[in-house]
């Protein structure tokens, strides 16, 4: 059962037992974690606007200008990386933050694809489709 809205952190730790149990692990430890590490920062790049600069494969479509930040007092609540198809691997993100009218949110959910070829180390963020 999911924590009741706004318990804030504390509810964090029952939410990434969640979907853990939902979604059993399949990625080596070290991989998922980074992967879910560079899906946060990916997460943060996107929301915030800072940091764009170190995910070109995601962002290298939109301008080089100063983006207006679309949230702030983010916080990534629950994650989880897991295989797909075709060398590639979802990462799963639940997380809240104040949108520009100050607004804090929990719950928001992102899902962040990155690719690896076969025979390479790295995983590459691939971007999102937009519709």
């Amino acid at each position: 059962m999911l924590p009741p809205p706004g318990e804030g952190r504390v509810a964090d730790r029952q939410i990434q037992r969640l979907i853990e149990e939902a979604w059993p692990a399949d990625l080596p430890a070290p991989q998922e974690n980074q992967l879910r590490h560079d899906a946060a920062e990916l997460l943060r790049a996107d929301a915030t606007g800072l940091g764009r600069d170190r995910f070109p494969t995601v962002f290298a479509d939109r301008p080089a200008t100063a983006v207006a930040p679309a949230f702030s007092r983010l916080r990534i609540q629950a994650a989880i990386a897991r295989k797909k198809s075709g060398g590639q691997a979802v990462v799963h993100l639940v997380w809240a933050a104040a949108d520009r009218g100050g607004t804090y949110s929990e719950g928001r959910i992102s899902d962040f694809t990155f690719h690896r070829p076969k025979g390479h180390r790295s995983w590459t963020p691939l971007p999102h489709l937009r519709t």
